[in-house]
């Protein structure tokens, strides 16, 4: 009997963006993201947009949709709380199809879960209507595919749930 290996490598995630043409990647680098920075940085046909507060993310994303690009946001569970005002009028309001990944930090799916931002991310998420996946291994990945589908077909933001830490 084999074991499969739990976790989420970046270059998983970087190959679904890949896949379904996304030009830029907008985000907050950090600590938690290295291995993410590192292979972005590296890649080619992804242009990295580095922000200084999460809440710029969406202007940004927004402005290069409307210049016909195809950009995602990465940011952490907080970020999408500073965001706010942000995801409503340059997402949902302007109906932008914009996936959001966003770093579950704090949340576990094992024992309690006592970071406040894991606890609240995923109400706040349904007080806006806004459908989310979530995604700990690199079987998950395609769900990254299935977000972008589902905010191209809906015209609305998606988030995609990151709920590991990524591998090396």
């Amino acid at each position: 009997m084999t074991t499969h290996e739990v976790v989420l490598h970046p270059s998983s995630v970087v190959e679904e963006l890949k896949k379904n043409n996304i030009s830029h990647v907008v985000w907050l680098p950090d600590s938690e993201t290295n291995f993410m920075y590192q292979l972005l940085t590296n890649e080619p046909s992804l242009d990295l947009v580095p922000v200084c507060r999460e809440g710029e993310t969406m202007a940004i994303a927004a402005g290069l949709w409307v210049g016909g690009k195809r950009p995602i946001v990465l940011i952490q569970n907080t970020g999408i709380f500073e965001s706010g005002d942000s995801i409503r009028g340059l997402g949902l309001d302007v109906n932008q199809p914009l996936v959001m990944l966003v770093g579950y930090r704090g949340w576990s799916r094992h024992g309690i879960t006592t970071d406040s931002a894991a606890r609240f991310i995923e109400h706040i998420l349904h007080a806006w209507g806004i459908n989310y996946y979530l995604i700990e291994t690199d079987e998950d990945a395609d769900r990254i595919s299935v977000a972008i589908a589902e905010a191209e077909r809906t015209q609305r933001p998606v988030a995609v749930l990151v709920g590991t830490e990524f591998g090396s």
